[in-house]
């Protein structure tokens, strides 16, 4: 039997609480191994219980979610606790600031059940969650910042086809249209991916798409 995906909620609604608890422990492996109701005591829990997945509330009492999920996300000693933003709020700019404190994923409340757990799932396996919404949402908040010129340095070290790559994860490309786009296989695609994360230091493939719109490798509109 495979080990159950140990997760904390940080919500400040108890009702909440208790709810995504339920719906998350229905299949049998995803346990609620601790709660918390505001930014500061869900660090807490966190550094003491050190769960796979933090389900991160944003608007809460004294720390909000954003803030937490930085700490959590500079902590070595926290590295490999992943953090999934859930809430009500669906403004780019909460989205934005989401993605670039370091969350991997972003759901709102309204998820369906099966949905959540498989948030759950794939954020734990070291994936990023971020649906083509959500990445339209990035392009719009960036697009707002359009006066700012891109920074191109953090690509400088970057070969023709990694940026090719980089490029098509900054459009929603999976692995396997990667390698279908720029006839790789897909080990290899997953390879360009993973050379990635390592020369920009980048967390996840969220923030990699991130990167891609900042640096204007991708510009906001484009879809080819």
């Amino acid at each position: 039997m495979n080990e159950q995906i140990r997760v904390v909620i940080v919500d400040d609604q108890e009702l909440v609480r208790a709810g995504l608890r339920q719906l998350a422990e229905r299949d049998g492996d995803i346990e609620v191994v601790g709660e918390a109701a505001d930014g500061r005591a869900g660090l807490s829990r966190v550094r003491k219980l050190r769960p796979d997945v933090v389900l991160m509330d944003i608007r809460m009492p004294l720390m909000d979610g954003l803030e937490a999920t930085k700490e959590i996300v500079a902590d070595p000693a926290l590295d490999g606790i992943r953090v999934l933003i859930l809430t009500t709020f669906d403004e780019d700019e909460h989205v934005y600031e989401a993605i670039r404190a370091g969350s991997s994923g972003y759901l709102l409340k309204d998820v369906s059940p099966d949905d959540l757990r498989s948030a759950i799932r794939r954020v734990a396996a070291g994936d990023s969650l971020l649906s083509p919404s959500i990445t339209a949402t990035v392009m719009r908040a960036v697009a707002a910042g359009a006066g700012r010129e891109p920074d191109q340095t953090p690509l400088a070290d970057l070969s023709e086809r990694e940026r090719e790559v980089l490029t098509l994860i900054g459009r929603g490309r999976t692995n396997d249209e990667i390698a279908t786009d720029l006839f790789l296989s897909p080990a290899t695609a997953r390879t360009y991916v993973s050379r990635l994360l390592g020369k920009l230091q980048a967390r996840d493939r969220a923030a990699l798409i991130v990167l891609a719109y900042e640096t204007g490798l991708v510009a906001p509109g484009q879809k080819h």
